[in-house]
């Protein structure tokens, strides 16, 4: 069981680069989240995800560095934060998350640049050990890719006036 949450069910097998593939099952699942209940599904998603992806991942490696490249559980917790700007944004404006697709694209590409390049507390956080060095990077990085969300989503706001 503890794999198969790791891995979110086999999407980390996909090749090549299983960190993509994890980020855009998430994009779509955090999409049909957000219709389904909200900005509040999405929000508590996003935690429960992160922590039973902690557990999962705990159990499978323990106390070791490595991060397998199969598992993308943390790809999925990092997505569903980068997404919250977008979801809030569809929520408070009673508009289809999928109107708000300038943000999902936005959302997705800056996960992945952040997730990949690792600048700052995303590389500090990917150096520790164990399950928390696997998850905390890609939430900080998602947590990161949604600031860049809301500025861009500011700054478009702002042109289009």
């Amino acid at each position: 069981m503890t794999r198969i949450i790791a891995t979110f069910g086999g999407v980390g097998l996909l090749r090549p680069a299983p960190g993509t593939w994890g980020s855009l099952v998430a994009l779509g699942l955090g999409i049909l989240i957000h219709m389904a209940g909200g900005f509040l599904a999405l929000l508590l998603c996003s935690i429960a995800v992160t922590v039973i992806g902690y557990w999962a991942v705990a159990q499978e490696i323990g106390d070791s560095k490595e991060d397998p490249s199969e598992f993308v559980i943390d790809e999925v917790a990092g997505q569903w934060v980068a997404l919250w700007p977008v979801s809030l944004g569809a929520a408070m404006t009673g508009s289809s998350i999928l109107a708000l697709y300038p943000g999902l694209i936005v959302a997705f590409l800056a996960f992945r640049a952040l997730d990949i390049l690792k600048p700052g507390p995303i590389g500090w956080a990917d150096r520790q050990p164990g399950a928390l060095g696997i998850m905390a990077d890609d939430v900080i990085a998602g947590w990161l890719a949604a600031m860049i969300v809301a500025l861009a989503a500011v700054l478009g706001h702002l042109v289009l006036l």
